[in-house]
């Protein structure tokens, strides 16, 4: 695992993955959230954020979260591992308000500076419309790349993942 992705739902907990698996293979770790959002919440465009994606994955090492459907082909090009956090949305719904109170008013680690946590209806119906509609973009996406996809379905299943990994020397 030398250039991975982690995708999946809002509240899947994709950044704290990247935060544990970045450590454990000692890779360089980029958050979409990051190259998409400036301060103040502005938005980059997509060539802007398609520019920065390609200095990454030029490189041979990285490991880069979030799903952004509309950068994915891009990335899953070049990517020899995509880890798909496949969980309930119930659950991410869940971890997304723990999110929303743990951070009210200030900066997640991975998120931009000056864009603190904050509540969003429109992000909200987002996720609880992940399966109608961003999933089957998702999965559409997938396609042609099953064999470096890890689905994992549930946060044991990440856990017995990790536990599965050897550990680095």
């Amino acid at each position: 695992m030398q250039r991975v992705l982690i995708i999946g739902p809002c509240g899947a907990g994709k950044s704290t993955l990247a935060a544990m698996l970045g450590a454990r293979l000692a890779l360089p770790i980029f958050h979409m959230d990051q190259l998409n959002w400036k301060s103040g919440w502005v938005e980059s465009s997509k060539d802007e954020i398609l520019e920065k994606l390609a200095a990454i994955t030029a490189t041979n090492r990285w490991l880069i979260d979030g799903t952004y459907g509309g950068t994915l082909g891009e990335r899953l090009e070049r990517a020899d591992t995509v880890v798909y956090l496949d969980f309930p949305i119930r659950l991410c719904v869940a971890r997304l308000f723990r999110r929303l109170w743990f951070y009210r008013g200030r900066t997640r680690p991975d998120m931009t500076k000056g864009c603190p946590e904050r509540f969003d209806l429109p992000f909200l119906f987002y996720l609880l419309r992940w399966n109608s509609g961003p999933r089957p973009r998702t999965e559409a996406r997938l396609k042609g790349h099953e064999a470096k996809i890890i689905r994992l379905k549930s946060p044991m299943a990440l856990e017995r993942w990790l536990d599965s990994l050897p550990a680095l020397a």
